[in-house]
């Protein structure tokens, strides 16, 4: 493809997911927030199957939400459904997931000293990956285990745990958390699909046909519903996580992704529980510690390593390693298919440039490893090495 197709392509299905998953997550938080500030109905209300109700006041006017456990007697002509939302932004995000990770696998899906793939293997793997995690999570949701949702929680979180590590043996780190988020994502948008919209529609179905409606697959939709919600916060921080090498490119990579994991359903709990008038300081106080404490034994190696003599560094071996190795891509013109732009802006064909750059290169290409993408360039050990002594001796370039 080319690679200014390429590009726009990105941008549109990356604008599109974007606002997709804007308006879901919005619908979802929402809804979460209407469903726990609900106040009991009046004795008449409640004989007529009001569950709930609330008056807000937004936008200038006054709302007025009821709730029907089992449907209203009779259904009103226009019903509003909430399911678009979420289909599009799985939808858009695979798309997105074609254009970058399985039309550019080579660079950014395979990494060749993490696993040897071709780019036709490391799709499938991808595709049957994001099949079998909903398979497993809707088997645990459907078995004796679904009735517990600390259990569940428990068990949920070490898969999401070994799915990061898994990944990382077989993609990119970049492409591993990725990876993660797109399961989650799917089994998110899969609940809406296969089990919240159907149940509704049988709710619904029942009403209009004039039947006393079965109460359990509304239940089984409100649980699926419920682990939406509290799948969010993770689900964003792995949207995002491709700008933040320091997370995917560690070397447990795995317990970094879990701890912000933890810090996202922390934070979440805090905010569900709020709507129903407990303030438990503890939660926020606690991802607060988690996340502070993940920077601080994450700190690059380096950092705590002593700079070292500027004269010990050969600077025209330096500028060889960035010419052979880094400026196919990173160049004003790449040379790299499949590139049209340096990535992220980063030119280093000057001494100003690799000046300026020196400690991304050295956190990317260094610490973290996960520069050239894929080691598409075959970047070695030795190289590395150098490149690490060249930042600590303060990056000279001549």
């Amino acid at each position: 493809m080319d690679a200014y197709v390429a590009e726009w392509l990105n941008l549109l299905f990356r604008w599109l997911h974007f606002t997709a998953g804007i308006a879901w997550i919005g619908s979802s938080f929402y809804f979460i927030w209407l469903d726990n500030h609900l106040e009991p109905a009046k004795p008449e209300d409640a004989a007529r199957g009001v569950y709930g109700e609330i008056w807000s006041v937004h936008g200038g006017g006054f709302y007025h939400n009821r709730k029907y456990l089992l449907g209203p007697e009779r259904l009103p002509e226009t019903l509003h459904w909430f399911k678009w939302e979420a289909y599009f932004t799985w939808i858009s995000g695979m798309a997105l997931m074609a254009v970058v990770y399985y039309w550019g696998a080579e660079t950014y899906l395979l990494d060749r000293d993490v696993a040897e793939l071709t780019p036709l293997q490391g799709i499938a793997i991808s595709v049957g990956s994001l099949i079998v995690s909903w398979v497993v999570y809707d088997l645990l949701c459907k078995s004796p285990l679904g009735n517990n949702g600390l259990a569940l929680l428990i068990v949920g979180f070490v898969l999401v745990l070994a799915s990061s590590w898994g990944f990382a043996q077989v993609f990119s780190g970049r492409a591993a958390y990725l990876h993660v988020g797109a399961m989650i994502g799917t089994i998110m948008v899969w609940n809406v699909f296969f089990v919240i919209i159907p149940g509704q529609r049988k709710l619904v179905d029942a009403v209009k046909a004039g039947q006393k409606p079965d109460p359990e697959p509304g239940l089984k939709g409100k649980q699926r519903s419920v682990h939406n919600n509290y799948l969010t916060l993770p689900v964003l921080f792995i949207m995002i996580s491709n700008h933040y090498p320091m997370t995917y490119g560690h070397d447990h990579a795995w317990a970094v992704l879990g701890a912000m994991v933890v810090a996202g359903v922390l934070i979440r709990h805090f905010f569900n529980l709020r709507h129903k008038g407990k303030v438990v300081i503890a939660l926020p106080a606690a991802a607060t510690v988690v996340v502070v404490g993940l920077a601080v034994a994450i700190v690059p190696k380096n950092s705590l390593v002593a700079s070292i003599d500027p004269s010990e560094i050969d600077v025209d071996q330096v500028k060889l390693v960035i010419n052979e190795r880094c400026l196919s891509c990173h160049a004003a013109k790449p040379t790299q298919e499949g590139f049209k732009s340096p990535p992220a802006g980063v030119v280093l064909e000057t001494p100003g440039q690799l000046k300026r750059w020196a400690t991304r290169i050295n956190l990317l290409a260094v610490e973290r490893q996960t520069m050239p993408a894929g080691n598409v360039t075959e970047m070695t050990d030795q190289e590395r090495a150098l490149l690490g002594k060249w930042f600590r001796a303060g990056a000279p370039t001549d």
